[in-house]
């Protein structure tokens, strides 16, 4: 059996998924549920010291669903924990008594003022909790009062305010970067020169979901008026993947461990992260979504892949996928590939055969009877044709070998693919001349 058991900066838990810092997080009862259930570990909701939080008390979500009403994503106004901080740090002492086994990394927000997180510091710290997250990414709220997002956009707070927190406390400093940025290697460098022990992201994208065309107000609407929040769920799943990537496969940042967080569902999400560097997926939307019994199923799952492949543990496969992650100029330009469609499975919907009539290369053919077929020497394998296909596998890309003619350009399929470092088609091996 495929051991799951993680250390990540020296926090332990008996597997990679943890809870994010959330509404899920927010009390005693809701951990001990989550823990119950097989949670490798949480982050607490993020404490602060500011004693008058307070949440709206109409709706704080907005909601995007796909066409079978499947969840795709949550747009969230809710603040930070507006219990008193003190009834929060007895539950995390309480809590961490009872799961000592478990992860438990407590989220903070305070002003950027060293004596301020000098004071909650030793606050968490008396309650043998294993590590704190800096909470640099929520876009909304918090964000106005100089906080969350508005620290995380500026790297020299980043930098400055991790120093203080490193030189503050003996717990694991992890930070939580926005994703509201350009480029997410800079805040990620500014917390590795601040010291941090690792990063953590994304944090939720700061969105409206939707309008309501009758009072013309933002979704969720309070009193007629709606908010920007924070967006989650499976749909900033690949804004979340290229930014963890991007940290891992900087030089600048080398070796800093990361926590992955957005839209992780099933245990493939999670194994995803993972190959792409993570040594922990935090978990929100799907938990929200399904419950926290959920984690049963991506424990099982991710075992069960990691016991068909070899994997003996995380470490096994962790970050495999980075040195696959490239610029686009250095992608192989002499592969060639073309769609094929298996007629024992289609079932003549014509999906393809109007996408890429209309908007691609009109390169398949709709025959008498119904009857679809790539045209080979119009096919530049752009791969539509599969994204939109309804029947799984029905449509595949199938790789010419080398010394077969291209149809499309008459040329024999070149054979250096294993060479592409050094062929003359390469700008980084024409930059090297």
């Amino acid at each position: 059996m495929a051991d799951l058991r993680t250390d990540f900066v020296g926090i332990k838990s008996p597997n990679p998924f943890w809870l994010a810092s959330a509404p899920p997080t927010d009390k005693e009862y809701n951990v001990r549920r989550a823990f119950e259930a097989g949670w490798g570990g949480v982050v607490w909701k993020t404490l602060g010291l500011d004693p008058h939080i307070v949440n709206v008390n109409g709706p704080r979500y907005g909601a995007i669903w796909g066409a079978d009403r499947r969840l795709l994503g949550l747009n969230n106004i809710e603040l930070i924990t507006d219990r008193p901080l003190e009834v929060n740090l007895r539950e995390i002492k309480q809590v961490k008594r009872d799961f000592p086994d478990r992860a438990m990394v407590v989220s903070l927000m305070v002003p950027c003022e060293e004596d301020a997180w000098k004071f909650i510091l030793k606050k968490v710290e008396d309650t043998g909790a294993d590590g704190i997250e800096l909470n640099f990414g929520c876009p909304h709220g918090m964000s106005e009062r100089g906080m969350g997002s508005a620290v995380g956009q500026v790297p020299e707070y980043i930098e400055m305010v991790t120093r203080w927190c490193k030189a503050n406390t003996r717990m694991p400093v992890i930070v939580k970067l926005t994703p509201n940025i350009t480029d997410i290697r800079y805040p990620a460098r500014a917390a590795h020169a601040g010291g941090a022990d690792a990063v953590s992201l994304i944090n939720t994208i700061s969105s409206i979901t939707s309008v309501n065309l009758d009072s013309f107000s933002p979704e969720p609407s309070i009193d007629g008026k709606g908010s920007h929040g924070g967006y989650c769920g499976p749909a900033v799943k690949p804004i979340a993947l290229n930014m963890v990537a991007e940290i891992a496969r900087d030089a600048q940042t080398a070796g800093l461990p990361i926590s992955g967080i957005g839209g992780v569902t099933t245990w493939r999400d999670a194994a995803e992260f993972i190959s792409l560097g993570a040594g922990t997926v935090q978990v929100c939307t799907a938990a929200m979504t399904y419950g926290f019994r959920i984690v049963q199923e991506m424990i099982a799952g991710l075992e069960q892949w990691m016991d068909e492949k070899g994997h003996a543990d995380i470490g096994a496969f962790r970050g495999r996928a980075v040195p696959n992650v490239t610029d686009w100029q250095y992608l192989n330009l002499n592969y060639v590939a073309k769609a094929k469609i298996d007629q024992d499975l289609c079932i003549k919907c014509g999906r393809c055969y109007a996408a890429c009539e209309d908007t691609s290369h009109q390169a398949i053919a709709m025959n008498p009877g119904r009857v679809f077929e790539v045209i080979d020497g119009e096919c530049v394998a752009c791969n539509l044709c599969v994204n939109v296909c309804p029947v799984e596998d029905c449509i595949t890309m199938v790789p010419m070998q080398p010394g077969e003619v291209d149809p499309r350009t008459g040329k024999v399929v070149q054979a250096d693919y294993a060479n592409w470092t050094t062929h003359p088609n390469n700008p980084a091996a024409k930059a090297a001349e």
